[in-house]
């Protein structure tokens, strides 16, 4: 272990985000976290990533959280800071630890009447670390070295455990000063674990609700990763025997190969016989759920009611009883050593199944259109691929698509930010193994929010694989509610991928309006291993899917509803 005085706050800092796995961190500079930025390069053992804008700089922390299940993020004060905060919104409602980590003016301005640059001209500083509290399990101001190491331990402890996360400010004069050497990596990782009491008490209530059931189902929600507990709930289905079906943003957190796995649950937009098994069941095990608009189609798909168990990720739920402080993969593992079968969804679900045709490959001369697309793109999804679908339609065709045992799906149906992807692509193909196949779905209106950073895919030589929907607008918000302020100014897009080049990138900018152009332009974005290819789909406006049509009716009557009378 090092001594005490070879230590610095922002060695120490780099040290604890070492501690919790991360090799990366994403930077933008700013004249009050420069000197932050200097100790932070003094570690070999993790890498500085910079990005384009604060905002981008936020979402690409928020991607490598999603891979690597930790980030941090490096900005300046105010200006920066108030940037990044929307993507720090969405790491919190995704539940992704990401170390918002700021800069912030010389300490000895605290107690003064200063007024200084970057602020919104009060003399009072602490605006920030306020706002931050709003959107962080855990927000600290460091103005001394010497409190320094509780301080940043504290914040990086309580995102781990949480899995939300956190803020640290540093001012910009104590950021090189020396301060205590960090302890055990423990101090930072270790976990509060489950009451036993309360979990065996959990675990007897539910094997009670089960003895009366004949007919549950396990309902997959976007939280389970954030419990740690994918593995436990495959266990806990194998025990059971009955059908699984996922909720629309826990794509991939379950096998779709698995033989008991039955589609997405989405309401009236479920996968083929999903609707049908779950309406069929008398019992609903959902484990770690969100319940929101979105993922209820307006309110319409809503599992409530004395049926329905809610298994979170420190929380258990059932008629009758609630039971908090324990794990969920604790329960879960507990629960399956315990359950009797209980298969009759999967014999209903035998009897109602069935194939899907597979869509009949277009003439290859012949425009565009969206079946054609992603038909070709379901050819290049393998075990080693990760999708991410951009807010919009990609959802429902993403949703669409067959993972085999291995690939993941990334969404954001939460925050539900549009140009969210990119950058968290970009955060996301940063921590991915070599030789990983990542690929993004977006669509034109999207990516015009956040483009700069397809520079930094070139600037990393990330193969990633961008296929841009051109269709003229924002089709979500047609779809929920349409008007002028759908419509966007079109953009060359992929000669924009030239303009990101200049001298030296390697990214390829292709554009395909026919199928046979569309496969042409796959080839070569696999043969292109130096940099990203982005291939600009062009098809018609209104070629969209039926889901999308049907969600969007359903989420705009929720929004439409009259105010309740006093």
């Amino acid at each position: 272990m090092k001594s005490k005085t070879e230590y610095t706050v922002g060695t120490y800092l780099a040290k604890r985000l070492q501690d919790i796995g991360l090799k990366h961190h994403f930077a933008v500079a700013g004249d009050y976290n420069l000197v932050l930025l200097d100790q932070l390069l003094k570690s070999k053992d993790m890498e500085q990533v910079y990005c384009s804008n604060e905002l981008n700089c936020g979402f690409s922390a928020e991607g490598y959280a999603r891979e690597n299940g930790a980030a941090a993020a490096i900005v300046t004060f105010s200006v920066g800071a108030l940037s990044a905060l929307n993507a720090i919104g969405g790491a919190y409602a995704e539940n992704l630890p990401v170390i918002l980590i700021s800069g912030s003016p010389n300490s000895n301005d605290y107690a003064t009447e200063h007024l200084l640059h970057h602020t919104i001209g009060t003399r009072d500083f602490g605006y920030q670390l306020e706002m931050a509290k709003q959107v962080t399990c855990a927000a600290v101001s460091v103005t001394s070295a010497i409190d320094a190491p509780s301080q940043i331990d504290y914040a990086i402890r309580t995102a781990m455990r949480e899995k939300k996360p956190a803020y640290i400010e540093i001012a910009c004069n104590v950021a090189g000063l020396p301060c205590a050497a960090p302890g055990p990596a423990s101090g930072v990782l270790s976990e509060v674990p489950s009451d036993q009491e309360t979990l065996n008490a959990a675990v007897e209530a539910t094997i009670e609700f089960l003895e009366s059931k004949e007919k549950p189902v396990i309902l997959i929600g976007s939280k389970l990763r954030a419990a740690g507990a994918e593995k436990e709930a495959i266990q806990l289905a194998e025990a059971l025997g009955c059908s699984v079906a996922v909720m629309a943003a826990a794509k991939s957190f379950f096998p779709e190969e698995h033989p008991q796995y039955v589609g997405v649950y989405w309401g009236q937009v479920s996968s083929p016989a999903a609707q049908e098994i779950v309406d069929w069941s008398d019992s609903m095990i959902c484990l770690a759920p969100v319940f929101n608009d979105y993922s209820t189609v307006g309110w319409t798909a809503l599992p409530e009611g004395a049926n329905v168990l809610i298994a979170d990720q420190k929380h258990i739920s059932l008629q009758g009883y609630d039971f908090s402080n324990l794990h969920l993969r604790d329960f879960l593992s507990a629960l399956a050593a315990k359950v009797e079968k209980k298969t009759a969804t999967m014999v209903e679900y035998d009897r109602i199944k069935y194939q899907r045709a597979p869509v009949e490959e277009a003439v290859p001369d012949a425009k565009l259109m969206r079946t054609e697309l992603f038909r070709q793109v379901q050819k290049i999804v393998t075990p080693d691929t990760t999708v991410f679908a951009e807010t919009g339609d990609s959802w429902f065709n993403g949703l669409a698509l067959h993972l085999p045992d291995g690939a993941r799906f990334e969404v954001e149906m939460q925050w539900g930010h549009i140009g969210w992807s990119i950058p968290s692509v970009f955060g996301y193909a940063v921590s991915a193994s070599k030789g990983r196949r990542v690929i993004s779905l977006t669509g034109d209106g999207s990516f015009q929010l956040t483009a700069q950073e397809v520079a930094q895919m070139i600037r990393r030589k990330l193969p990633i694989i961008i296929f841009l929907i051109n269709n003229g607008g924002y089709t979500i918000e047609v779809e929920i509610h349409d008007g002028p302020y759908n419509n966007i100014k079109n953009w060359d897009y992929a000669g924009l991928v030239n303009v990101f080049n200049a001298e030296d990138g390697q990214g390829l900018g292709l554009k395909a309006e026919t199928g046979g152009e569309l496969a042409d332009a796959i080839k070569q974005a696999l043969a292109n291993q130096d940099g990203p290819t982005l291939i600009e789909c062009v098809i018609d406006r209104d070629d969209c899917s039926a889901d999308l049509i049907s969600w969007g009716h359903q989420v705009a009557k929720a929004n439409g509803r009259p105010p309740r009378l006093q």
